[in-house]
């Protein structure tokens, strides 16, 4: 008997293998089809010059994070005895990292040409990023001061032979790579770009023109190195594997066996290996050899490209671009604005306690939660307040908000998570002045992330307790706020209260076990929710609708879900930044399953997750995206949304989602994406930009706004004069 039930469980693993090997993608391809995505901003006739530029250091920036994280954490893949193919395409590792290289050199060469085409319109604008063989005489003496006093005396040049090993080639940063020759010997030489030094130094003239520091330091290489011949030079970076907290953000599999051999991979992991070279030139043979050596790497990881190998200069170029030619290259100006349903002479906690209020960012303020905090931190009646940390702003007013009411006599409690990658030191720093000002801290769970976007004020009332919760879909950042669309939702609603205290009080014991009225929380309710919610709408058959907003979707078990949905006859849309591993439009298995993607001015970072259509859907607001981290391993929270005025602003959001036809983009059947073509009869539609209009007008007439045709219009014919 029990042979035979170890079959049946054999052959539905089978099946199922089967199944999700028809509809889905890998993962790591699919994240690079997006970040294409964020490079064809660079070509979009509708976004200005200089946004095109950072378009470009972003990707990037992008590209760098990608190699350092997931390129990093393959690599420890192959260091298991038996690595595990990807569990959504059956691609092996080295698979995985061969395809990602060969796409990754097609992307550069992309980038390459666009690059060049923006380098155009600046100099068009009277914007010179020059090179060394563009300057006049007067021009090098200028250079030659600058190298003399500036950078020649803080340069460590080296020459590699048997008394001077190979330097340790720090993660992004700029080298100098040279092939020297000395008499009959062959050799290395490498300088680094001092990090002290600015990125680029501004020459004198009528236009703004600028040169790259590592250019410098590339034309004085014969000053360097005076006794040798110099046979080639070139600009070299490395990037090494960053992937500090692999348990937690490795691969879409939670299997408990897996997880066993990523812990053995750690512990034989060489720290910060070396996952990619990109060089500013195509390698002569011996120096390529001889690095590949050093690093540890192969041909296939080493990438030339003639843009900037470090784009952050660009952001930089701000300050020094005139400011009427910076007007008219960049986006035009935009203020986050003041929510309408606020009233100004009245405490927030007490309009909080009349109603609830939904906040959609960067179109409405953020500064409503602050006022909130700073509110509850000074009120008398406040007896805690509560609150989960992921990543926070540079003088972030969260933390002085919270530092008051500790001061205050309040008892705050910070959940804060340490792990949040890249952002793990300044975490730290905050965990210290919070613990100074008399909070209490706690460092997480082990082995979860905690994810989640919850701020719980507790104060008395009537004799008792009452709770204002607030519960988002982004970080309590003052500064992305104003970057990443997200929803937060505020309400005096005392079962998500109860609720939320409940979920403070398991976190303090380090329970992940929570089950509440209102609230579902991941890794206990979140998913077995959602999938209760999808099983109610197959129950529709073809009258069931579904409508999900997130960045991310790799989940295995929601694919084979929204794929069976879609057998039932479930029209299904999904609104996805990023990855996306299931593949929608295929007949009979996922044709009832649309994809977009929207990659504009702003981050899309809101998850959203609507069942059903009308007043009796059902819409939940969250931190989690459809990961398998997020839903396993992470603990994240999603509140729903009842009152039928704020489900109509969330209706209203998704319908201009969805309506865009300018910046989102169609996921086709062989994983690229489309254009949303449209006829003559429809007009151009950005759903960003008319979120900000809508925004403007809202806080203009400072009353809730109906979708009228005076309002369309208005919005019609702003797209018409700007897109004509």
């Amino acid at each position: 008997m029990e042979e035979i039930g170890q079959d049946v469980v054999d052959n539905k693993l089978q099946s199922e293998k089967e199944e999700i090997y028809n509809i889905a993608q890998n993962r790591e391809l699919s994240w690079l089809k997006f970040n294409q995505r964020v490079l064809h901003e660079a070509v979009d006739k509708s976004v200005p010059l200089y946004e095109k530029l950072k378009f470009i250091s972003i990707f990037v920036s992008n590209m760098k994070e990608f190699f350092m994280v997931r390129v990093g954490s393959l690599e420890d893949l192959l260091l298991v005895n038996e690595p595990a193919i990807d569990n959504k395409t059956g691609m092996s590792v080295n698979e995985q990292l061969m395809a990602i290289f060969k796409e990754t050199r097609s992307l550069y060469k992309e980038k390459d040409s666009i690059y060049l085409s923006v380098e155009h319109g600046f100099r068009e604008e009277g914007i010179f990023c020059v090179d060394i063989d563009e300057l006049v005489d007067a021009d090098k003496r200028i250079l030659e001061t600058i190298f003399r006093h500036q950078i020649e005396p803080i340069l460590s040049p080296m020459v590699i032979d048997k008394y001077h090993p190979f330097p340790f080639l720090e993660n992004t940063e700029l080298y100098l790579c040279a092939e020297l020759k000395l008499d009959d010997k062959d050799m290395t030489g490498i300088v680094q770009v001092p990090k002290m030094l600015p990125p680029y130094f501004k020459l004198p003239g009528e236009n703004l023109r600028y040169i790259l520091t590592e250019k410098i330091i590339e034309y004085f290489l014969p000053e360097i190195y005076k006794q040798y011949k110099i046979n080639f030079r070139c600009v070299i970076s490395a990037t090494r594997n960053a992937d500090i907290s692999i348990e937690s953000e490795m691969l879409e599999d939670d299997e408990d066996d897996y997880r066993n051999l990523m812990r053995k991979a750690l512990k034989k992991r060489q720290r910060l290996q070396c996952v990619r070279l990109t060089t500013s030139l195509e390698l002569p043979s011996k120096i390529k050899k001889f690095l590949m050596k050093h690093l540890n790497i192969l041909d296939e990881q080493i990438f030339v490209t003639t843009t900037p190998l470090n784009m952050k200069y660009v952001f930089k170029l701000e300050g020094d671009i005139p400011e009427k030619i910076l007007k008219q290259i960049s986006y035009e100006p935009f203020k986050p604005q003041r929510n309408p349903d606020f009233k100004k002479d009245m405490p927030l906690m007490r309009q909080v306690e009349e109603r609830d209020f939904l906040l959609i960012y960067p179109f409405e303020d953020m500064g409503h939660y602050i006022e909130l905090l700073e509110e509850a931190a000074n009120d008398p009646d406040v007896v805690s307040i509560k609150i989960t940390i992921y990543r926070l702003a540079k003088n972030s007013k969260v933390v002085q908000a919270l530092m008051k009411a500790a001061e205050n006599g309040k008892e705050v409690l910070a959940l804060m998570e340490l792990r949040a990658r890249f952002d793990e030191q300044n975490n730290i720093d905050y965990t210290d002045e919070l613990y100074n000002a008399g909070c209490k801290i706690i460092y997480g769970i082990e082995e979860y992330k905690v994810h989640s976007k919850v701020t719980l004020i507790t104060y008395k009332k009537s004799g008792g307790l009452s709770y204002i919760t607030q519960i988002g879909t982004g970080n309590y950042n003052e500064s992305t706020s104003k970057q990443y669309t997200d929803a937060s939702f505020i309400t005096s609603d005392q079962v998500i209260g109860e609720d939320a205290a409940k979920f403070f009080q398991k976190m303090t014991l380090g329970e992940l076990d929570g089950e509440y009225n209102k609230l579902i929380q991941a890794p206990s309710t979140f998913k077995s929710s959602l999938m209760n919610l999808i099983d109610e709408e197959i129950k529709k058959g073809n009258e069931g609708r579904i409508f999900f907003k997130f960045n991310s979707f790799t989940d295995k078990d929601f694919i084979l879900k929204l794929a069976e949905a879609s057998q039932a006859g479930v029209k299904i849309r999904l609104n996805i930044r990023g990855i996306c591993c299931l593949i929608p439009g295929i007949k009979g298995l996922t044709e009832n399953i649309e994809v977009r993607s929207i990659v504009g001015r702003y981050l899309e970072h809101t998850r959203v997750y609507k069942f059903g259509e009308g007043e009796d859907s059902i819409i939940y607001i969250g931190s989690a995206d459809l990961m398998t981290r997020n839903t396993m391993r992470r603990v994240e929270v999603a509140c729903p949304i009842e009152a039928p005025y704020l489900k109509e602003k969330i209706n209203s959001y998704l319908d201009y989602i969805w309506k865009d036809n300018l910046k989102a983009r169609r996921l086709q059947i062989d994983g690229n994406y489309g254009f949303i073509h449209f006829d003559n009869t429809e007009e151009p539609f950005c759903a960003q930009d008319a979120e900000m209009l809508r925004a403007i007008e809202n806080a203009n007439k400072r009353q809730e706004v109906k979708e009228d045709k005076s309002f369309i219009n208005k919005i019609t014919n702003w797209f018409k004069n700007t897109f004509k």
